[in-house]
């Protein structure tokens, strides 16, 4: 697939067909957020081999923890937060690492989750995940911290979301109106929350603001 660059040189804007994306001709790549790795959060290394896939995902989707809505923003907390997550999936989901490839925390910093994670994106490539049932090969999670069934996200998680859906859109070409989903769009869940997901189209549009578009 040509890279977002190759995209805007070759059609003036808007939609392309097959969920790929031009912007403005004239908008520049989308900042990427600081991403903080897991050997700077402390992470378990993964019980069994990752599966590292030559291919780039199609769809972002939004998740909630459904843990504690923390009033602790700090950079500390996010980091027990993301230790807290690779806990519950591999000692009580049986899984070999955390399911998800980013964490954002209430805070809004973002972590690195499943191992290689990080390198796959910088790869344009994609580590296969256990975050949505049956599309992990195809899909790229991010967990955000907080339950929201009738809560609103903080500020800071939310702007940090868009930063992060914007960096994924353009390393992958990805139109954000079709390419970012929640976690009920896939499997029957209450996740990423009502309120959450509610504000799924105001993510989308900011993203692509974000993107020039």
């Amino acid at each position: 697939m040509p890279d977002r660059r190759t995209l805007l040189a070759s059609i003036a804007g808007g939609a392309l067909l097959g969920g790929a994306f031009a912007a403005s001709p004239a908008a520049a790549a989308a900042t990427p957020p600081r991403v903080y790795t897991r050997a700077e959060w402390g992470a378990r290394p993964a019980t069994g081999p990752i599966r590292y896939l030559d291919r780039q995902p199609d769809h972002i989707v939004v998740h909630h923890t459904a843990g504690a809505n923390t009033t602790d923003y700090s950079l500390a907390a996010a980091f027990r937060h993301s230790k807290w997550i690779q806990d519950l999936h591999m000692d009580q989901n049986g899984w070999i690492d955390s399911g998800q490839q980013l964490t954002i925390s209430r805070g809004g910093y973002v972590m690195e989750g499943r191992q290689l994670s990080l390198r796959a994106i910088n790869e344009r490539q994609h580590v296969s995940g256990a975050q949505t049932a049956n599309h992990n090969d195809h899909t790229i999670g991010i967990e955000n911290e907080g339950i929201y069934v009738s809560a609103t996200p903080p500020a800071a998680l939310f702007n940090s979301l868009v930063r992060t859906c914007a960096w994924l859109c353009d390393v992958y070409s990805l139109d954000p109106f079709g390419a970012i989903v929640g976690h009920r769009d896939y499997v029957a869940t209450q996740c990423p929350g009502d309120v959450f997901y509610a504000r799924l189209p105001e993510l989308r549009q900011r993203v692509a603001v974000e993107l020039g578009a």
